[in-house]
């Protein structure tokens, strides 16, 4: 057992020997031909945090999807405005951050009745939301930064389904309280605080664009 120990330890030494021969007060020491050479290490430079503000807009608002189904009629020619979207976050490391997202839209549907096929009332929605915004950049250059976006929260909005008169067709049934986003984009570098965004993605719309910047 003593002979064991012994031999364990004079193991673990020669180790920790080998290992603080390889470092010494922020050198590497490598073999070369003719010797060994001492390197200085590089070390990494260190990241700066910074808050990014971003405004754009997206296509098409899929919140029309929110709108009832009726039996009957059927949805026709639909009409829609954003979302449009502004988001602050806080970029605490190279390739993450967090922040808040918001963004707002409204869309309008027309509904045909099958007897006639003309419209017979329309449905609109006006909807908000706010949601909790991760982003996760990949690896890239300053000019080219693609990243993924996560988004989750919760959704406010207004329906009510109006004859031509103005007068209500059916009872306003209340949208989803739910919201959500995920993307996946890319930020081109315009100036060292400034980069224009393309994104594609599900949630509140398909594609989206706009400008970020960096503070």
């Amino acid at each position: 057992m003593v002979r064991k120990t012994f031999f364990l330890l004079t193991i673990l030494s020669g180790i920790i020997i080998n290992a603080e021969s390889q470092v010494w007060m922020g050198s590497s020491i490598r073999f070369r031909p003719g010797g060994y050479r001492r390197q200085a290490r590089r070390e990494q430079p260190k990241y700066e945090p910074s808050m990014n503000i971003s405004l754009g807009y997206g296509f098409p608002n899929l919140d029309k999807s929110l709108l009832g189904d009726f039996y009957n009629y059927y949805k026709g020619t639909a009409t829609q405005t954003g979302p449009v979207m502004g988001s602050i976050d806080y970029q605490y490391s190279k390739y993450n951050s967090i922040g808040i997202i918001g963004t707002y839209g409204k869309a309008s549907v027309s509904y045909n009745s099958y007897s006639s096929s003309s419209t017979a009332f329309t449905g609109n929605i006006e909807s908000w939301s706010i949601m909790l915004n991760l982003m996760n950049y990949m690896p890239g250059s300053e000019k080219v930064k693609p990243y993924l976006r996560t988004a989750i929260g919760i959704n406010s909005g207004t329906v009510n389904y109006l004859y031509s008169n103005g007068t209500p067709a059916f009872t306003s049934n209340s949208p989803s309280e739910l919201a959500y986003q995920v993307g996946l984009g890319v930020k081109f570098g315009l100036s060292k605080q400034s980069s224009f965004f393309i994104e594609a993605g599900y949630g509140k719309y398909i594609l989206a664009a706009g400008l970020s910047f960096k503070f």
